[in-house]
């Protein structure tokens, strides 16, 4: 439970609260299932603090430092945290629905299982943050910095990621059914059984990516990158690949079936055993691919 006198002085304002602090920095700070719905504490030095089944709903906490604080289970909903310090935090299985995170500093904190409905990350820094198993359903990932962020069976539906970089993620099982991706950066991520059908990613990039098995069917892939990239097995069946670069890309046993190619570099690349039936190869470079039938084009 909160220490009731500590509660006391944080809700008499930031700056007493501060004043209190600087005084007592070696007190361990415990606000444990504390009430702070509808708070405003802008700017607030909270951090190492235990909040752990906190109600922090409805407050304003922009530019707060909350890093190397425990929110386990902590309520966030709709709780304006932009620009605030939540580095190497404890959100696991913490509520932030609605919750407004822009250009928040998320490096290296613990986001498994947390409920992240319609939160705005909008250029939010998640650099090596643990999301798995997180619901990230239409939060919008714009701009964001997810680089090496593990991401495994998390939900991403309907979110926005235009312009993210998303470099190094791990994406196991993860569903990004209808998100869109707009110029977004999957440079080397491993995405594994993934789900992108319906997706809007054009002009993104998947070089040197792990996609075996991947679900790419019906998705906007136009003049997007898949060069040097594992599509083993992957399903395309429909997408729009128009322009698109894949040389050397591994395609061997992928469903290509009613795929545009159309002006898609395809050279070099293994198409072994590719399912192409109905796919649309007009203007398509395919010089010294490896075709279905194992031919190599000429």
């Amino acid at each position: 439970m909160a220490n009731v006198e500590q509660l006391i002085k944080l809700k008499q304002g930031a700056k007493s609260w501060q004043q209190w602090r600087d005084n007592n920095g070696n007190v361990a700070i415990d606000f444990q299932a504390a009430n702070l719905s509808g708070f405003s504490l802008q700017a607030v030095s909270l951090a190492k603090v235990n909040l752990a089944n906190a109600d922090l709903s409805n407050s304003e906490l922009i530019a707060a430092d909350l890093s190397s604080s425990d929110l386990t289970k902590a309520e966030l909903i709709n709780t304006c945290l932009s620009d605030a310090n939540l580095s190497n935090s404890v959100l696991h299985n913490a509520y932030l629905i609605d919750a407004d995170l822009s250009r928040a500093n998320l490096i290296g904190a613990d986001l498994r299982a947390a409920q992240c409905q319609r939160a705005n990350l909008h250029g939010a820094n998640l650099i090596g943050t643990s999301m798995r198993n997180s619901n990230l359903g239409r939060a919008n990932l714009s701009k964001a910095r997810l680089n090496r962020t593990n991401l495994s069976e998390a939900n991403l539906v309907e979110a926005h990621g235009n312009e993210a970089d998303f470099s190094q993620a791990i994406l196991f099982d993860a569903e990004l059914l209808n998100f869109f991706g707009y110029k977004a950066n999957f440079y080397r991520v491993k995405a594994i059984s993934s789900h992108f059908g319906k997706s809007y990613l054009a002009y993104a990039s998947f070089v040197e990516a792990e996609l075996e098995r991947a679900d790419f069917r019906w998705a906007n892939l136009t003049q997007t990158n898949f060069s040097h990239s594992n599509l083993s097995q992957a399903k395309l069946r429909g997408a729009k690949l128009l322009s698109a670069d894949l040389r050397q890309a591994n395609l061997h046993g992928t469903n290509l079936r009613g795929a545009d190619l159309t002006k898609a570099d395809l050279r070099e690349a293994n198409l072994l055993e590719a399912n192409i039936e109905e796919a649309v190869f007009r203007q398509t470079l395919l010089q010294g691919a490896i075709m279905p039938d194992g031919s190599k084009h000429g």
